[in-house]
Parts: structure tokens; sequence; C-alpha cells
């Protein structure tokens, strides 16, 4: 099917599956306050802990508006990644949801299109959610942004939403082929995402195996990228390294998790998995 249809086409049909994911967002909008308010609640959490480290001299005022600043950006890009990865991964548990998974799935839709239409709105959608947990979360500290190179930001953002595209494709697949636990697995994924990827501290300070484990996480290079533009006011030039990395992530993983999430889909469709809950 997909060789018989222009890219335009697979462009229209692709974008058909950002609108519907916006109305079912729309229809869901409670859920999406519910998300939001944890979002803005987990950034003040954490970054009010450096702030408090100032206020009771265990560091000193510089060291504490520092680290104000590591732990705030920590977590609104951990926001973004979050909902891109949860957009993205539970594709297939939504569909389960809403009862539309064979319709879905069954449809004479080039998969690419969907997994990318599907892609291209949890990239929107985790733009604009930590936009908003930005805007709430900055009045409660200071902060000094001045030197700040959004536009290097702008890029590394860009280039590393696609390569966290891949891997939330990836992690989709779970629920597809593990109905009873598939999903659980997914937010495992999440997990150990967080774990070694330097959000809430840096990747140095993790043990040997779990360093080197950071160096397989795309979401390592994105949050050292930002940082540095953010804190250092580093340009793309001085981000080539990260940038590579992610472009190669990005290369390897989009194009082998459609593969692997339409073997998922022939061999579940194959052994009656595909609507099944548990």
């Amino acid at each position: 099917m997909s060789d018989t249809l222009t890219l335009r086409a697979q462009l229209g049909l692709g974008w058909a599956f950002v609108e519907r994911q916006t109305n079912l967002w729309k229809r869901h909008w409670a859920w999406e306050v519910v998300w939001l308010f944890y979002g803005v609640v987990n950034t003040l959490a954490v970054t009010f802990i450096a702030k408090q480290l100032g206020e009771q001299g265990v560091v000193s005022a510089d060291a504490a508006g520092d680290l104000v600043l590591f732990l705030l950006i920590g977590t609104l890009v951990w926001a973004y990644l979050s909902a891109v990865l949860d957009d993205i991964s539970l594709v297939v548990t939504w569909e389960r949801w809403e009862g539309t998974i064979e319709h879905t799935l069954m449809a004479p839709v080039p998969r690419v299109a969907h997994l990318i239409g599907t892609a291209a709105f949890g990239v929107m959608h985790g733009l604009l959610r930590t936009s908003l947990i930005m805007a709430i979360s900055l009045p409660f500290f200071t902060v000094d942004l001045a030197g700040a190179n959004w536009p290097a930001v702008a890029v590394v953002v860009l280039v590393g939403s696609f390569s966290l595209i891949g891997l939330g494709i990836l992690a989709g697949v779970l629920p597809l082929v593990y109905p009873e636990r598939g999903e659980q697995l997914s937010f495992m994924v999440q997990a150990v995402v967080l774990l070694v990827s330097g959000v809430y501290y840096s990747v140095d300070t993790l043990p040997g195996l779990l360093r080197i484990a950071s160096w397989f996480s795309p979401a390592t290079y994105l949050l050292r990228s930002v940082r540095a533009s953010l804190i250092d006011g580093r340009g793309v030039t001085g981000a080539w390294g990260d940038l590579a990395a992610m472009t190669a992530f990005a290369v390897v993983l989009i194009p082998l998790s459609v593969s692997v999430f339409s073997a998922g889909e022939r061999w579940a469709k194959r052994t009656g998995r595909l609507k099944r809950h548990g």
C-alpha cells in the first residue's frame, strides 16, 4: 500500500492522525489538566530542594542558584520527554481503550504514516505542555537566562525529538505483543531513561555500568546540550557532538522501530492478540 501512495498522500494521512489525537485530547481534557498539574508540582518540588539548600547555607548562594537552574531545566526537559514518550509508546493502549484498534490497524493506511503522525502529535503536545509548566513554574524562582542561546536550544530539541520518536515506537511495540504486561513494560522503559540520562544529576555521578548505559540513551545528549545552551549560551557549533549522536539515534531507531512495530503487528494479528486486553 505504501508504495502506491505519493509522499504528499502519506503526509496527509499522517496529519489525519495528528487531528485524531488532538480530538481525543480535547475529549479527555480533564486528564490533561491532571498531568499538567502533576508536571508543575513535580517541577516545583524538585527545584525547591536546591532553593532550600541555599537558604540553609548548605551550599553558597551562587551554587544554590546554579543548582536551581540545573534542576529546573532537568524537570522541564523530562516533562517534555515523558509527554512525547507517553503519546508515542501508548499508541496501542489508546486504541484498545477507545475500541478502535482493529479499525486502525486493519485500515489500508501505511504504518509509517500512522506512527509518524502519532509521533508528530506527541512532539507538539509535549512542547505545549512543557511551555505551560515553564510559564507557571518560573515565577517561583529567580533564574538568570539572559545568556541563554534560544536558537541553539530549538535546534537541539528538534534533533533530539527525532531520536526520541524511534525509542517511543519501540516501547509502543510492547503493549502490542504483550497485552497483559506491555503497558507496564513501556513505563519501565521510561523509568530506565529517567535513571541513566542525567535528569536530576550529572551522568558523571552514576556508577560504572549505569554511566555506560547513559551513552545509549538519546535523552542524555538532549539534556546535556539543552543545559549547555541555556546555562552557558553554547551555540549549535559547540553542540555538534551531541547533535551527531542524536542524529545517529534517529537514523537507526526510526526505521528499525517502524519495522519492529510492523512485525509485531503481523504477529499480534496471527495470534489473536490485537484486541485482547489480558
